[in-house]
Order: structure tokens, then sequence, then C-alpha cells
């Protein structure tokens, strides 16, 4: 009997053993991503390798060039230059700081500052196919920068502002009312989604 106690408390004590050991392991990886610390509240600065919009996932490769998936969601601010955008606007390239915390064995960002754009406001940007698109607005998110547009044969699309919208195109943005008819260029960046070129 006394065998089967000692048993039972050596096997309790290896479990806690192989546990604390993993919970080591997890805050050693976290703390060389991150830079130390709690998995709380840390930042996570690098350069955006692409967005999953399907996956709501961010590719954010860091100075010492490990690449590091973030989960994204609706409830993600991402500012740059005092002004709100949704995380399907970060391009590859732009430099970024990312708000981490850890979900279990990956992480998640409620806010992103973009350090520096890489188009860095630099005008139109001629990357991609640029399309002409025209609709009518189904709705206007201006807290997050983007709208609706209904393009016809029962297709709807989600169109982003870009960083580096010009003067008149934000104006144009602002004045925007559900139902009003809009022609603009813009650039596929996932099934449904578009970010805006300029508005026409």
């Amino acid at each position: 009997m006394a065998n089967m106690q000692m048993i039972r408390r050596s096997a309790a004590a290896a479990l806690m053993a192989a546990a604390t050991a993993c919970a080591g392991n997890l805050g050693n990886v976290l703390g060389g991503v991150l830079g130390g610390g709690g998995a709380s509240g840390n930042q996570l600065s690098g350069t955006v390798r692409g967005v999953d919009t399907r996956y709501q996932q961010i590719s954010i490769q860091t100075s010492n060039g490990q690449t590091v998936p973030v989960s994204y969601d609706n409830q993600t601010q991402v500012v740059y230059q005092n002004q709100n955008y949704p995380a399907t606007s970060l391009e590859y390239g732009d430099q970024i700081t990312a708000r981490i915390q850890a979900n279990g064995n990956s992480y998640y960002t409620d806010y992103i500052q973009v350090d520096q754009s890489v188009n860095n406001g630099s005008g139109n940007v001629s990357s991609g196919n640029v399309q002409s698109l025209q609709g009518t607005i189904r709705s206007v998110d201006r807290r997050n920068g983007l709208f609706t547009v209904d393009i016809g044969n029962y297709n709807t699309v989600t169109v982003t502002m870009p960083y580096n919208a010009s003067t008149n195109d934000v104006n144009r943005f602002n004045s925007l009312r559900n139902g009003d008819f809009v022609r603009f260029y813009g650039v596929y960046t996932g099934q449904s989604q578009i970010q805006l070129r300029q508005f026409n």
C-alpha cells in the first residue's frame, strides 16, 4: 500500500515537472519573440509579410527573421496617422507594432500601430490589378474606414480606404450615404475585399 502511494506521488511529481517544463518552453518562445515579460500586454514589432483574410491572420516578420502568425478579428484596431483602418488594409511591407495576447499556443492582437506604410504616402499604388468598379452603397463604417457596395448580380463587396488616400478621396468617403451610386478604382485583396485606389 505504501508502495502504491509512493508510485502515485512520483507520478504526480513527474506530471507537475512536465507541465512546468511545457509552460517554461512556451514562456521561452514568448520571451524570444516578444522580448521577455509576461504574455499579456506584450508588443511585437516587425514587417507585414501577408494578411490571410480567410483565416484572419497577419504574418509578421520580426527583426531576427522569425515570422509569427497573429490572429485578428473585427474588433482589432489598426491606427495610422491617427486614423482607424481595418486589419485587411494592411499591406505587404508595412512596418507595424502590434499589442499581443497569448491565446493558447497562438497569438492575438487587438491593436496595431502602423509605424511606416510601405507606400509612405507616395500617391497612387501601382501594385495589383487595378479595376474600375461601380455600384450602390449599402453601408458606411467611418470608424473603420470601409464601406460596402452592391456591384450588381447580387454581389456585395467591402471596400477599405488606403493609408495614403488623397484629401479628395477622404472627403468623398466622408460624404457617402446609403443608396448613393459610386464609381471607383480598386484592387481585390480577397474574394469580396477591395482596397480603394481612387474615387472616379
